[in-house]
């Protein structure tokens, strides 16, 4: 009898594993993420249309978010299919002080975006990142030696670089790329482009070759009154000469994080973004006391959020992004 019930607990795990390992996900349904006819596709050459939240920078209130708990959560409630790990560079306690302390924060839920099927973008979360190129080139070449092959994951090297020319973005992607494909010869790369990744028109006059699988950021703040259909008619351009784009980062408010919540204008760009099939993630995941945080303060780090929880924010995105998933 012992025997018998031993028996029947192993296969009835081993069912539990097999059904586990079958369920449909994000990444088993699309695959590896490649460039094709300047369009970020799946597998089967169709544009994903992903859609997730971005973390926010890995200090601050930010950093105690940073837990598989959240990551599970974001899955199951919210229905992502796609995330951003955003490792703050600076200032204190970024990656340039405490490197094996951010860089942990983000393996861990970038671990946690792969056992759950989703893909996870590895931001280098900086502002300035021409002048921390040599600390670039080591983390990206350890997230690349670490990830090499995994389709779920995906590189952006450079955060919203500001008022800086093109010529400059692109010698600096130019020297983290090799870094990546030494070890990584296929996963998606996201580009960075001045005035925090609003020029893709600029770009796309100029774009990086000799590599494949390279795609472009492109940001905006849905809110706010520089941020509407002139920079629509930007990433338009881009589009139109074939800049494949993937929008890593966008919030409902305001450019400064804060601001007025316009629903109008949201809807505008909500519109704009289904018609392009572009994929994004949503500014941000963190408590504080701003138009795009998602969370109201002292909600818990490891996620079962009631909607009550939630800002206004993250209850328009958590149902945006839980409709666009049926």
């Amino acid at each position: 009898m012992k025997k018998c019930l031993i028996a029947y607990i192993i296969l009835i795990f081993t069912c539990a594993i097999s059904h586990a390992q079958s369920m449909s996900t994000a990444v088993s349904i699309n695959g590896a993420l490649m460039i094709k006819h300047g369009k970020i596709v799946n597998k089967n050459g169709v544009e994903p249309q992903l859609h997730g939240v971005s973390f926010s920078w890995s200090i601050w209130q930010g950093q105690k978010y940073y837990t598989a708990a959240v990551v599970d959560w974001l899955l199951s409630d919210f229905k992502i299919s796609i995330m951003r790990a955003a490792v703050a560079v600076q200032p204190d306690s970024g990656y340039l002080q405490k490197p094996e302390m951010q860089a942990k924060l983000i393996q861990d839920v970038v671990d946690e975006a792969i056992k759950d099927g989703i893909y996870v973008i590895i931001d280098w979360h900086d502002h300035h990142s021409n002048l921390h190129i040599a600390q670039s080139k080591a983390f990206f070449a350890m997230m690349a030696k670490r990830y090499a092959g995994v389709p779920n994951v995906i590189y952006e090297i450079w955060n919203e670089p500001e008022k800086i020319g093109w010529d400059t973005v692109k010698s600096y992607a130019l020297q983290i790329i090799p870094e990546i494909r030494k070890y990584d010869t296929h996963n998606l790369i996201i580009v960075g482009s001045p005035h925090w990744d609003q020029d893709v028109d600029v770009a796309a006059a100029n774009p990086i070759k000799g590599y494949k699988n390279i795609a472009y950021s492109f940001h905006f703040y849905a809110s706010d009154p520089n941020h509407q259909q002139p920079l629509r008619d930007k990433a338009d351009m881009a589009i139109k000469k074939g800049l494949p784009i993937l929008v890593t980062e966008w919030g409902v408010g305001e450019a400064s994080g804060d601001g007025k919540f316009d629903m109008p204008e949201v809807n505008t760009w909500m519109d704009w973004l289904t018609k392009n099939k572009l994929s994004w993630t949503n500014w941000n995941i963190t408590d504080k006391h701003e138009t795009t945080a998602l969370l109201l303060p002292g909600a818990s780090v490891n996620g079962n959020w009631m909607i009550e929880q939630l800002t206004p924010a993250g209850n328009y995105i958590r149902t945006q992004i839980r409709k666009l998933s049926k």
